[in-house]
């Protein structure tokens, strides 16, 4: 077992972990003579090494908090490696040890932008509250003579000048996390580990291998032409890749007071590969991919509202539906023009009867993918990003041409300071927010795809569906997206009265490239609540001849939400609706308070379900009762 921390510097810190298990390995039966000679030699040499593991973990903090120009910073960085070797038993010594290593990296940026504006005495004056008016004299010498403005003296800036300033130095805040992490599994490794797990004889399996560098295809040759690849035909495990990608970025703006707008932007991509890598013939150093596989996900933060407040009805066909089916020509052009293998050709075959083009149908998952987007996100089908046809690594992304895209929400506190108002509430707040998702949850490579001459487009038609077979499938893609809310409203009045509004609207979209059909659902959700506070309310009420003077609070909360669901198949003429329904909600309530230690709460609830399908019922559900709350604690 081996530690090591070392503290480099203040910012820079090494942890560094390695176990080196051996067996002492003896003959069978009694140890006498040469087989207990055996035994101890074995045990000076350190015996025989059956599993060998280290981790290095490096964290680094960047020095530009210590630099006046960029304190306003915060930048760490970090990786973490693994490696481990695992011994193969004695009995299956031909199928070769196993390899693994990962690595993890990271980085956080956090950039305080109201430390870099204070830099700037004409920056820290846009906050600064206007001074009163001099009427000492305090601005002029003993001749009557203005006073020249001393170098420390505040700068006063006109409202116009204040305004635009504010706007110009309206972000406030950005913060920044990125995270990478990537493993791989190599099977059949035929040499053994001496020190830090390498073996420097033959210099493998190298320290950029040992310290998380993850491998390519030369990588794996380069194994195989040192003869570090068992030839056995027995062996049967497959080498494996993993990779996740994660990026987040966060913003604050703060354009004028009490004005807040949030802004965040995200994207996740997930990949695995696997593949059987193995002398076909046996002992023969005939190497050959086996079964190579893909798979596997990808989100980003989007924006899709463009299309989110057209007419909807579950029984009919949604315009932004019938854009998505007219879109497909268009793709299927722009991908048949781009793609070689279709320029390749005869005349007479690059066309279909429907008029679209060989290899690229209306229903092929290239036309479909991008037809899609463009549609439910109001773009030009001629310009949005297509999916890419090639896996050179690990790290690619068939999806790259999508980029993540902000969402926000916006909070404004200031109306209770406009004039006049300021004595009607003591408080009132407006929100607003949206936040949508692209998904793929997962794409896996396609077994029939063909590229025989290298060009990264798909070759082979595949004579039943009649379209070029994609590198990877997609089975689904879907759009989640809210506003939550669109419109809020928060006032308490100075009489203490309590009124709140809530607006609330989603929709989910989801493309099934199995039977090709887009499931959309809508929602639309109203939220009114009201209450006072009263002290007295119960004075009437008398107990052993005492009023009830004690605060009462009254609450009147109702809320309205109208879902509905419908399925359109591309190529036909009606939607079929397969769920929604209305949904009814009233929560009167009253709270009293008895003591300190008692509370007493009488309620009714009434939910009402009215169904737009026949295959449900309508249900009602309604409560009522009192609660009492009593507190034991000192």
């Amino acid at each position: 077992f081996y530690n090591l921390r070392w503290d480099l510097t203040r910012s820079l810190n090494l942890d560094y972990t390695a176990v080196n298990k051996s067996w002492i390995d003896e003959d069978s039966g009694r140890l006498d003579g040469a087989s207990r000679d055996r035994m101890w030699d074995n045990f000076a040499k350190g015996g025989r090494t059956i599993l060998y593991q280290q981790n290095a973990n490096v964290s680094y903090t960047l020095p530009t908090a210590k630099l006046p120009l960029l304190d306003w910073t915060n930048v760490r960085v970090g990786y973490v490696a693994t490696f481990d070797w695992l011994g193969a038993s004695l009995v299956a010594r031909n199928l070769g040890n196993s390899l693994s290593n990962s690595q993890q990296k990271n980085v956080t940026g956090e950039f305080d932008f109201t430390r870099l504006y204070a830099k700037s005495r004409w920056l820290r004056a846009l906050d600064e509250e206007p001074l009163p008016a001099d009427t000492t004299g305090g601005r002029t010498d003993s001749l009557g003579r203005k006073r020249p403005r001393g170098k420390n003296d505040p700068i006063q800036l006109s409202g116009p000048v204040k305004f635009v300033g504010r706007l110009i130095t309206s972000l406030k805040r950005i913060q920044i996390t990125y995270a990478e992490n990537a493993s791989a599994s190599i099977y059949g490794y035929t040499d053994s580990t001496r020190i830090l797990g390498m073996n420097f004889r033959s210099n493998a399996p190298g320290l950029g291998f040992i310290f998380g560098q993850q491998p390519d295809t030369s990588f794996i040759n380069k194994f195989a032409q040192k003869g570090l690849i068992t030839g056995d035909p027995n062996f049967n495990y497959q080498n494996r890749q993993d990779y996740n990608q994660k990026l987040s970025i966060s913003a604050q703006l703060i354009p004028v007071r009490d004005l807040t707008i949030d802004l965040n932007l995200d994207k996740t991509f997930g990949k695995t590969y696997s593949e059987l890598y193995k002398d076909t013939i046996g002992f023969s150093g005939n190497f050959a991919r086996l079964s190579p596989y893909s798979a596997g996900s990808f989100s980003v933060s989007y924006i899709s509202y463009q299309t989110m407040f057209e007419k909807f009805s579950t029984n009919e066909v949604t315009e932004t539906f019938k854009r998505f089916e007219n879109n497909r020509l268009v793709l299927s052009e722009r991908l048949a023009t781009q793609n070689p293998y279709w320029q390749d050709l005869p005349t007479s075959q690059k066309f279909l009867s429907d008029g679209f083009y060989t290899g690229y149908s209306r229903y092929a998952q290239d036309v479909l993918l991008p037809s899609f987007l463009a549609a439910y996100t109001g773009k030009d089908p001629q310009s949005i990003s297509l999916v890419k046809q090639n896996n050179p690594n690990i790290r690619s992304n068939p999806f790259s041409g999508i980029f993540p895209k902000p969402n926000w929400r916006i909070t404004y506190n200031g109306l209770n300071r406009i004039p006049g108002l300021e004595k009607v509430f003591s408080s009132f707040s407006m929100s607003h927010g949206y936040n949508s998702q692209l998904s793929m949850n997962s794409f896996n490579s396609a077994l029939l795809f063909d590229d025989p001459f290298r060009r990264n487009y798909p070759g082979f038609i595949d004579t039943l569906t009649g379209s070029f077979v994609p590198y990877f499938l997609v089975p689904n893609i879907s759009i989640s997206e809210r506003f939550e809310p669109l419109i809020n409203f928060d006032m308490q009045f100075t009489n203490q009265v309590t009124v709140s509004f809530d607006y609330k609207k989603s929709r989910q979209v989801s493309l099934s490239l199995i039977d090709f059909q887009v499931s959309e659902s809508k929602s639309t959700e109203y939220t009114v609540g009201a209450g006072f506070r009263r002290r007295g309310a119960f004075s009437f009420i008398r107990i052993k001849g005492k009023p009830m003077q004690n605060d009462a609070s009254f609450r009147l909360d109702l809320s309205m939400r109208d879902d509905a669901t419908s399925n359109s198949r591309l190529d036909q003429t009606q939607a079929l609706p397969t769920a929604g329904q209305k949904v009814i909600f009233i929560n009167p309530s009253i709270d009293y308070v008895i003591s300190n230690r008692v509370n007493v709460k009488l309620y009714f609830e009434q939910r009402r379900v009215e169904p737009k399908i026949s295959t449900a019922p309508p249900i009602t559900t309604t409560r009522a009762g009192m609660q009492i709350r009593i507190s034991l604690a000192q």
